[in-house]
């Protein structure tokens, strides 16, 4: 995979470039499969996942220079990965609200949710939040890293997150704090 800038000696050296190619390698190898659990406990589809985190690891690649100096690469490429996945969730949302739009409305069947279900409803930042926060076990600090924002909306996007899920599953909002 050694580009042309490589080979005719523009830039860095071809050494340089492998070095840089197998460092990578190494970091896709050990990070991609965290990235693909984080953006498929969101999107409830693996294959779309693999696919969203791919897209980000190209950015990543395409950066590779700049953010591997970076102290947590692997928080910049999450970041990328939950925004991306954001906004299929969001054009996934748009195109069922088109499709509602020509279809003949169908009487709504009420229905016992399980807690997947319930997260599926949460808004994107809110099931973000909730799926770094229960299903990664990250704290807060990382939380608002990836979600590019500070740690006090962090919590706030969790707390509500907390409270439509109880909502939702019909428990008591007593332990909802």
């Amino acid at each position: 995979m050694i580009d042309d800038r490589a080979r005719k000696g523009e830039g860095r050296s071809a050494a340089a470039f492998v070095g840089a190619e197998a460092e990578f390698g190494a970091f896709f190898v050990e990070a991609f499969p965290r990235v693909t659990r984080t953006v498929a406990l969101m999107l409830h589809d693996a294959r779309r996942a693999e696919d969203v985190a791919q897209d980000a690891f190209v950015q990543l690649l395409k950066n590779w220079d700049k953010i591997s100096r970076y102290e947590r690469p692997d928080a910049w490429v999450r970041r990328v990965a939950i925004r991306l996945a954001m906004r299929a969730l969001r054009r996934d949302r748009l195109w069922s609200l088109v499709k509602a739009d020509v279809r003949q409305p169908m009487p709504l069947q009420p229905r016992d949710l399980d807690v997947t279900d319930a997260v599926r409803r949460l808004p994107g930042m809110q099931r973000a939040a909730v799926v770094l926060f229960y299903y990664e076990d990250l704290p807060i600090a990382d939380i608002a890293q990836a979600l590019g924002c500070a740690e006090p909306t962090a919590r706030v996007h969790l707390h509500r997150a907390r409270r439509r899920l109880a909502e939702l599953l019909h428990e008591e909002d007593d332990d909802v704090a």
